[in-house]
């Protein structure tokens, strides 16, 4: 039987890697994306179904679980950075915080509620990307980092209350990606790791599936 995955922010950065690792093991995919061009042309490339949408955005968040009544894994890629240049917390925008902790925080849980009835079933995993930011005080990552400590919480909870499916919430650390560009120059970015490194790494996490728990994939 072919296993099916839901991965979000899958046009670009680990989302597209991870995509194209999971699609070259046979992997039966439900990509989505803000982009729908970017995301449209990452489905034709490796045969999985396009759904783009905004996942804070409650009716595309049914449309992808009701696009995957069977499922194995979900994950949980897709993020926003926040304000940018990164301000300190003194001056952070509040109206973009809490934009922030939607995007990172209410729309993954939104997206687990949906899909728990089918990873139940399969008894099939979740992976949620967090960040070393969420535990680290660096200075301008303050409104990111604490959306990412949220989710890290969320996360070990829920291991917690299902048993019966695994959680991961999943350090990638720094990646050559866009919103590492958008935070730190694209030169400083340019010097990270390459988002396929991370995804083979992630990859392997999901084929030998460990014990529920916070995972460093550098």
């Amino acid at each position: 039987m072919t296993n099916t995955a839901i991965i979000t922010g899958a046009s670009r950065g680990l989302g597209l890697a991870l995509a194209r690792a999971l699609a070259g093991a046979g992997w039966n995919l439900v990509l989505t994306a803000r982009g729908p061009h970017e995301l449209e042309r990452a489905a034709d490339e490796l045969g999985a179904t396009a759904i783009p949408g905004d996942v804070t955005d409650p009716a595309h968040v049914r449309r992808l679980a009701e696009a995957a009544p069977e499922l194995d894994l979900l994950v949980n890629n897709a993020g926003d950075l926040g304000a940018t240049p990164l301000p300190p917390l003194a001056i952070y925008p509040l109206d973009t915080f809490r934009a922030l902790l939607e995007t990172n925080v209410t729309a993954p849980l939104a997206l687990v509620q949906a899909t728990l009835p089918a990873l139940r079933a399969s008894r099939g995993a979740i992976v949620n990307i967090t960040s070393d930011a969420a535990t680290g005080a660096y200075e301008g990552w303050g409104g990111y980092g604490a959306t990412k400590a949220a989710l890290d919480q969320l996360s070990n909870v829920l291991s917690a209350e299902e048993p019966d499916v695994r959680v991961w919430w999943a350090d990638p650390g720094e990646m050559n990606t866009r919103m590492l560009a958008d935070a730190v120059g694209a030169e400083e970015a340019s010097a990270a790791t390459d988002p396929a490194k991370v995804a083979a790494a992630l990859h392997d996490l999901v084929a030998s599936r460990p014990a529920s728990g916070k995972v460093s994939l550098q």
